[in-house]
């Protein structure tokens, strides 16, 4: 079957064949860029100067109109992300008054550079470091604040994200805090806690609903979240999946009185294995496994105490009493199937992306404003949840479970 002519393949071959005429050998994909970059800066020059036509009414050598009129050209080269530099020629008036649309003025880059500087600001390269790499690879020397200028370009976009309506259910919802640094004007480093909401609605599509900056996480600020949730139109959620924070059970009932409050399993573990010496750490995440694997309440309860009696209990005690300081926010825990205890434990996701979110952190000492943080964390959450594609393997069987268990609450909310 013959290929059906595109009427680009006409000008691609007039291109290659003017290029031999003027000596230019075309052998590689880099000298197709070359050759493609330099086409197109030919292209947007004659687009400038039909704009210029347009503003003076009159073509170039024809009966001048206006009391204004050509003077000469200035050389610009702009930026691209796929083609490199590309030098134009941007036409100008005596008068001043030519603002091309083709190509703004003070324009030093075409589309998509700005979404590159994003990505870099997203992986968490400070200022300094997109300046470097902006000159490495392009050339181009870059102020701090031209890169400030950019992010911040996101700011309606993060306030537009941080105010938007939500889902009326959520089958879960992960509530942590992570810390970052920032610098006040007094030039004194204070430590804050971002607080982080990661809920799973009736479809198992996980979405970070939002998040809050305070001095400190507590039980008081929570609520506050808890009910600014409520007013972007969360009014139900079957599970919440929390540190063991004091006062946090009063504040979810406050907002959410029908929710369960679940202790994070991997949280406990953690501040369990906290201070638990080095020769000692693995018997001891050994030991705890029968706790939080046990088939229900009661078995578990006999793990711990006999975990207490131990060897390894008596040498740290405060382990046991950890979890029977919070066993009440444990034991909703074992009332699941396995299915639903790998939604809350196995993939525990707010976990995940804490890992991710103090990847891009780490490198910095300190933010020099509370928008810088929340600029550097919305880029890195909109970037993790593209991965966020599918929902859970579990999920299908977990959600029959929690249609018997929680029955008209979910039905409602199922596709």
């Amino acid at each position: 079957m013959k290929r059906k002519t595109d009427p680009l393949d006409s000008v691609a071959g007039q291109i290659l064949e003017n290029a031999k005429k003027s000596g230019l050998e075309i052998n590689t994909a880099e000298d197709a860029e070359n050759l493609m970059a330099h086409m197109l800066g030919r292209l947007l020059t004659q687009m400038l100067d039909g704009e210029m036509t347009n503003h003076l009414g009159y073509e170039r050598g024809g009966k001048r109109v206006t009391e204004n009129e050509r003077n000469g050209h200035s050389s610009k080269t702009l930026k691209s992300s796929s083609l490199g530099n590309i030098r134009i020629d941007v036409p100008r008036d005596r008068k001043g008054e030519f603002e091309p649309r083709v190509v703004p003025k003070h324009k030093r880059q075409l589309a998509g550079f700005e979404d590159k500087v994003l990505a870099l600001y997203a992986r968490g390269l400070s200022t300094r470091e997109i300046q470097g790499f902006l000159y490495d690879e392009y050339g181009m020397e870059t102020s701090a604040e031209f890169i400030s200028d950019v992010t911040d370009a996101i700011l309606p976009e993060v306030e537009k994200w941080q105010n938007r309506p939500l889902d009326p259910f959520y089958t879960t919802v992960f509530f942590d805090a992570i810390r970052v640094k920032i610098r006040g004007d007094n030039g004194i480093v204070t430590p804050k806690a971002v607080h982080l909401a990661l809920g799973v609605n009736a479809q198992g599509r996980k979405e970070v609903l939002g998040m809050w900056v305070a001095d400190n996480e507590s039980a008081k600020y929570w609520l506050k979240v808890f009910t600014e949730l409520k007013n972007r139109g969360v009014s139900d959620i079957l599970i919440a999946v929390t540190d063991g924070l004091k006062g946090m059970k009063e504040a979810l009932e406050a907002a959410f009185p029908n929710t369960l409050l679940q202790t994070c399993i991997v949280h406990l573990i953690r501040n369990s294995l906290k201070f638990v010496g080095y020769k000692d750490y693995k018997a001891v995440a050994g030991a705890l496994k029968p706790i939080y694997r046990a088939v229900n309440a009661a078995d578990a309860r006999k793990e711990l105490d006999a975990f207490a009696q131990s060897e390894l209990g008596l040498r740290y005690p405060y382990i046991a009493k950890q979890w029977i300081d919070s066993w009440d926010k444990v034991i909703p825990f074992f009332d699941f199937s396995q299915n639903i205890r790998r939604l809350i434990y196995t993939t525990n996701a707010i976990e995940s992306l804490n890992r991710d979110l103090r990847k891009v952190i780490k490198t910095r000492a300190a933010f020099p404003t509370e928008t810088a943080a929340l600029k550097l964390l919305f880029l890195a959450i909109r970037k993790v949840e593209k991965r966020w594609v599918r929902p859970s393997p579990y999920w299908s069987a977990a959600m029959r479970e929690l249609v018997v268990l929680f029955g008209d609450r979910i039905t409602p909310y199922i596709d």
